[in-house]
Order: C-alpha cells, then structure tokens, then sequence
C-alpha cells in the first residue's frame, strides 16, 4: 500500500506543478504557455477518465510513467525548452514512448486473445511480434506528423542535431530508438506469454492489469 501510495503522490505532484504553471501563465497573461500547460495537465488526466468513465483499472505504475513521460516531452521539453538545451532529451524520450507504445500494443492483443468473444487465438510470438510493430509504426506515424507541421506551419517539431541543421539526423535516432523500447518490450511481452514467472516489471503490470480488470478477460 505504501508503494500505491508514493505512485499517487508522484503523479499528483507533477500535476499540481502544471497546475501552478498554468496558473502562473495566465496571471501574467501569457496565453498560449498557459493554454498549453493547461492542455498537458488534461492529458495526464487521462488514466484517471478511462476508469472513471470506462471502469478499466490501469496499473499506477503505468500511469506515473505517461504522467512522467508527458511532463518530460510536453512541458519540460517544449515549454521549457529541453529539446534545445540538451540534445539527449529527445533520444531518452524517444526511447520511453517506444516501451509505452509496446506495451499498449501488447495489451491491445492480449486483450483480444483472452476475450471469448473472439474465435482466434494468436501465439505468443505473434503477439510480441504485433507489439513491435505497432510501437515502431506509431513512431514512424509522429515523425511523418512532425514533418509535416514543419513543412505547413512552419514549426521547429524537427530539431538540428549532431551538426546536421536539416533535422534528419534528429528523425533517424528518433526511430532507431523507438524501435529499440520497442524490441525490448516485445522481448519481454513474449518472455511473459511463454513462462508468466512475473520477475519483469512488464509481467507484474500486465499482471496487475489483468486482476484488476476480468470483465475484459472473460474466457
């Protein structure tokens, strides 16, 4: 309970900082920051609407990592500008939403499989493989729309790195460390499917997820 507890606390201080920055945003009347900021602290609200509104439990460990993850890309890294002042920022994010969009892939069929509903059941090695896919597809999805706001609107989504100013670079390791959460994810997912020996923190999320929530695993 006391480890419940601190995930809660952590989430509900990274929110109460964005609270307290947009609030600071419109105080001096610095409107697009505040609107933006106001529009971050929504998204991290996110897993509290899905089961609220969809009674689907989320394992707070993982809802602390897309608040962390949100205030870490959005926040720090747009506002506050982290993308510019330190070049590793966008890797190391890169990386993280690669093991959030695996595990979201990995869910999405797992769901499936355990449903008796559906007449299809996937092997483990598909599913790991789904999940790798779907990771690195989404990643390749955001850089398409970062081209493409740069392109239309003359935004700066696509950073200078490494001495190439035309963001290229920036866009490759993008994808290259995109692709590696998502490996490592798939490895585990698949690791859990054929042994279930709960010792990954994927295993006990996924563990977690499935207790809480039978209705979407009635077999």
């Amino acid at each position: 309970m006391r480890k419940l507890t601190l995930h809660i606390r952590l989430s509900l201080g990274l929110q109460f900082i964005l609270l307290v920055e947009a609030v600071v945003a419109f105080w001096h009347q610095q409107w697009p920051t505040g609107l933006i900021t106001a529009a971050i602290l929504l998204v991290t609200l996110t897993p509290i609407f899905i089961r609220r509104f969809f009674k689907i439990f989320i394992p707070p460990e993982f809802v602390l990592f897309v608040i962390i993850f949100v205030f870490a890309s959005l926040f720090l890294g747009e506002i506050r500008d982290y993308y510019t002042r330190y070049w590793w920022w966008d890797i190391a994010l890169h990386s993280s939403s690669g093991i959030l969009l695996g595990i979201v892939g990995f869910l999405l069929v797992h769901v499936l499989n355990e449903t008796e509903d559906v007449g299809l059941y996937m092997k483990p090695g598909f599913v790991a493989f789904f999940s790798f896919l779907f990771a690195v597809g989404m990643g390749a999805i955001w850089e398409i729309f970062e081209f493409s706001m740069d392109g239309l609107f003359g935004m700066n989504m696509q950073k200078p790195m490494l001495d190439d100013p035309s963001g290229l670079t920036d866009t490759m390791w993008d994808l290259i460390v995109d692709t590696i959460g998502a490996l490592i994810i798939s490895v585990l997912g698949y690791s859990y499917l054929k042994t279930a020996k709960n010792q990954s923190f994927l295993e006990r999320w996924i563990n977690a997820f499935i207790k809480n929530n039978p209705q979407l695993f009635k077999r």
